[in-house]
């Protein structure tokens, strides 16, 4: 009978420690919750981060020369050089092949081409590139560093969209992956990735045009500008 208060006090100590355990579980779950943000642009961010464009020409054994087509889509990467690259040319050439000497060959010509479309020629690099793999040994690889803005991965579903007991489906927050393929989106149809950062300096006004507006404005005349093409989208009124 005297081990009755210690065994009470033992069965007591027992279930506040029970409880203390349970209680315990669910804070790293109420955490994790409160940590998701419920806006799509802080829960997928668009990063502005160097990418490498790149162009795949394929030689054929026993051909030195570019064709037409092929001509034609090293002076159209030269083009976007020029606007949107962020360091040289990289020319990287097969070695090790049947058609070694005929990848050498067109190299130089894409070479002759990048310089003849603007290309300076310290920046176009001509690399060997050695492989064992026999299904490349024919193939050039035109590269260059641009900027380019890109999010993601999306498709990603860490919860569950569902009913569940889980402490998120409570709050009525957005899942994770809303929003995600409008991001994805918008940095693929940027123009130019710069302008997710920052905006680009304002450019002089054109003189002439506001100097034709503001003398019709003191004149009180109409500053609207008249088009004489205007009218010839409108239906015929012939016959009404």
């Amino acid at each position: 009978m005297k081990n009755l208060p210690n065994l009470a006090r033992m069965l007591a100590f027992a279930s506040l420690a029970a409880l203390l355990a349970g209680c315990q579980t669910t804070t790293p779950v109420e955490e994790t919750t409160a940590s998701i943000p419920s806006d799509h642009r802080l829960r997928h961010p668009i990063a502005v981060r160097e990418k490498a464009q790149s162009l795949t020409v394929f030689i054929g054994d026993r051909r030195g020369s570019l064709t037409p087509a092929q001509r034609a889509e090293v002076g159209a990467l030269a083009s976007q050089w020029r606007r949107e690259a962020s360091g040289g040319i990289v020319v990287e050439v097969p070695l090790g092949g049947s058609n070694e000497h005929a990848a050498r060959s067109a190299a130089r010509e894409i070479r002759a081409v990048l310089a003849a479309t603007g290309v300076p020629h310290n920046s176009i690099e001509v690399r060997p590139a050695p492989t064992q793999d026999p299904a490349r040994l024919g193939i050039i690889r035109v590269n260059y560093p641009r900027m380019a803005a890109e999010t993601g991965p999306c498709g990603l579903w860490p919860d569950d969209v569902g009913v569940t007991t889980s402490p998120l489906h409570w709050a009525n927050k957005p899942h994770w992956n809303q929003g995600c393929a409008s991001q994805r989106n918008l940095a693929a149809q940027v123009d130019n990735p710069a302008d997710l950062v920052q905006p680009r300096s304002e450019q002089a006004a054109l003189a002439a045009r506001r100097s034709t507006v503001i003398d019709k404005y003191r004149k009180g005349e109409a500053t609207a500008t008249t088009y004489p093409d205007s009218n010839k989208g409108k239906i015929s009124d012939v016959g009404q």
